[in-house]
């Protein structure tokens, strides 16, 4: 359980500052203002005239200690609460009672609404604390609203979704809700909330120190106000998303590190069954096609769109076609960076033997009202099939985890590599041109559509484990035998670039690469330098482009050993020689 709070927790403060919690920071920083204009002190009373005819004031009352501002906690904790409660709770209350499925949205949009005008008018503002002026605590009536609007940005929050929050999601649209799930909810909610209410602290500092907001307090309330009325008017018309579109996902990176390694995916998701098992063979991102058993069905499919007539697409008649399976959701500002790379390729290859399938399978409640989906795939420019899978069952088949997530399925109906998040572009259009070809070797292909990210930029090659299911670009002969000391060889005529290769005796593993009798391993590589980790008692010889250049004295545990260092990336043919016991376990490149 410890662990599963730490990951909601890294997971929360990682999405409070990320792109997409843009539009509610105007509103967190304002709302630490005072709730409302300052009230002068009242003027002394004056007492009667004596019969000498002086006047004597009577003594003024002690001023009593100036209340200290709490609407910035009360706005953050309004967030909190209602940010949890709904995530988990909202599908289940909206079917219970019938409502619309957009109903939560539309309510946190008018309590946004309601609140820019008691900023403007204070009777308003008034009539919001009501509720709370007969709560005993000492005058906390006067964060009322405050407290409201945090609900209602609760409501509204849309956070970047990673592994953390598509566990909740998940867990909340299916009523699926354990100790552990709560558990995680409450610590994604306090990360989040730590960094607004920094924000919203440095809001209330701001308001009181600086004089220009003391002496235009009331001119400040009204901006505020009509700024707020403002953004649920950009919310409720999806004005806010193309800012947060145009900006990087800074922290996408660290994201992926903190919710996706393995001890992360153990606890988060509850989808490591024995179902399709055969898809734990494909990694993410891996830059070579697998066989990862037959493609899951496309179940639970509440609708389709850009279909005729609405018809369903089945999986089994588009053999003989290379299908891309997208999971996204409308709101998600990843999907949506992602979308257009996918309409390119379903643009150059439709004709060609590609057919794309978008999987709309929704983070949120009003994510699964269908007009909706129907109006911002309409806006996004999403013009091939959408599945609209609200209840997760598609999702499920595929052990899907991540908004966007890309699955490539062959010709024969095999998935053969999938890829999680924004990025690998021009990797995954490679392997779709891949797929083409293997499908119909005649096909004449257009040129590549470009669609490129920076991270293919620098084209060097990836991180490399040497393990018999995780490892990248293996060629020759014979296949990987798993824990068995096997002679292979290099193939013929070579190795690729990207590619890695064995010859002499090697046993393969799960974790490590154990040499034996004339080991040797060959990798054509492009970066500045090779590194890798090697374990044991022995030697390597390195030699690049068939000369040699150095020799390794290898000692010990596992330790990362440089093998090669130029001044500039270069493609290059490395050949390691290693004496026999020694291990290796991973590649990385620089």
């Amino acid at each position: 359980m410890l662990t599963l709070v730490l990951i909601g927790l890294l997971g929360g403060l990682i999405t409070a500052v990320s792109p997409c919690i843009l539009p509610v920071l105007p509103v967190v920083f304002l709302a630490g203002g005072p709730s409302s204009a300052s009230t002068p002190p009242a003027a002394p009373k004056d007492a009667a005239p004596t019969e000498a005819g002086a006047v004597v004031t009577a003594a003024p009352e002690a001023p009593s200690a100036p209340r200290r501002n709490r609407r910035p906690y009360a706005v953050v904790a309004g967030l909190v609460l209602s940010f949890s409660f709904f995530t988990l709770l909202g599908v289940t209350i909206i079917s219970a009672l019938g409502l619309p499925q957009d109903v939560l949205r539309y309510t946190g949009l008018a309590l946004l609404v309601l609140i820019g005008l008691g900023l403007v008018f204070p009777p308003v503002e008034r009539l919001l604390e009501r509720p709370f002026s007969r709560i005993p605590q000492r005058r906390v009536n006067k964060e009322g609203s405050a407290f409201v609007l945090g609900l209602g940005l609760g409501l509204l929050y849309v956070p970047c979704a990673g592994p953390v929050l598509a566990a909740i999601t998940v867990a909340g649209a299916r009523g699926e809700i354990s100790a552990g799930i709560v558990a995680l909810t409450l610590a994604f909610a306090v990360g989040t909330a730590i960094p607004l209410l920094v924000f919203a602290l440095a809001g209330r500092r701001v308001s009181e120190r600086v004089a220009a907001f003391r002496t235009r307090a009331r001119k400040l309330r009204i901006a505020a106000g009509c700024l707020m009325i403002v953004l649920a008017f950009a919310l409720a018309f999806d004005v806010t998303t193309a800012l947060q579109r145009a900006l990087p996902d800074y922290t996408a990176t660290v994201q992926k590190r903190v919710e996706d390694n393995d001890t992360a995916r153990q606890k988060l998701s509850g989808l490591f069954d024995d179902s399709n098992k055969d898809l734990a063979r494909c990694e993410d991102g891996v830059d070579e096609l697998r066989s990862c058993g037959a493609a899951p069905p496309l179940a639970g499919i509440a609708k389709w769109l850009n279909t005729p007539g609405g018809a369903p697409v089945d999986l089994a008649a588009l053999r003989g076609k290379v299908v891309l399976i997208d999971f996204w959701t409308y709101s998600c500002i990843n999907c949506q960076r992602s979308l257009p790379h996918i309409e390119a390729w379903d643009r150059a290859y439709r004709d060609k033997g590609l057919a794309v399938i978008g999987v709309h399978s929704p983070e949120f409640a009003f994510e699964k009202d269908a007009g909706n989906v129907a109006d911002q795939a309409r806006k996004l420019g999403v013009s091939y099939p959408v599945a609209l899978d609200n209840d997760l069952d598609t999702w499920d088949n595929y052990r899907n985890r991540f908004w966007p997530a890309k699955y490539l399925v062959d010709a024969q109906g095999t998935v053969r590599y999938f890829t999680f998040g924004e990025g690998r572009y021009a990797q995954t259009e490679n392997l779709i041109r891949d797929l083409l070809r293997q499908a119909d070797p005649t096909v004449q292909l257009p040129p590549a559509t470009g669609q490129t990210n920076d991270a293919l930029a620098a084209d060097r090659t990836p991180e490399t484990y040497l393990s018999t299911t995780g490892i990248r670009g293996y060629t020759g002969t014979p296949g990987l035998v798993q824990d068995k000391a096997t002679v292979y060889a290099f193939p013929a005529d070579g190795v690729p670039p990207g590619r890695l290769s064995l010859a002499g005796t090697w046993t393969t593993g799960y974790e490590r690469f154990t040499a034996g009798p004339d080991a040797r391993l060959a990798f054509t590589y492009r970066a500045k330098n090779a590194n890798l980790v090697l374990a044991g008692e022995g030697t390597v010889t390195v030699l690049v482009d068939g000369k040699q250049t150095g020799t390794l004295q290898i000692h010990g545990t596992p330790t990362l050993y440089r093998l090669t260092d130029d001044a500039t990336a270069r493609q290059a043919q490395l050949e390691l020689r290693l004496t026999p016991g020694l291990q290796a376990f991973a590649f990385t490149f620089g």
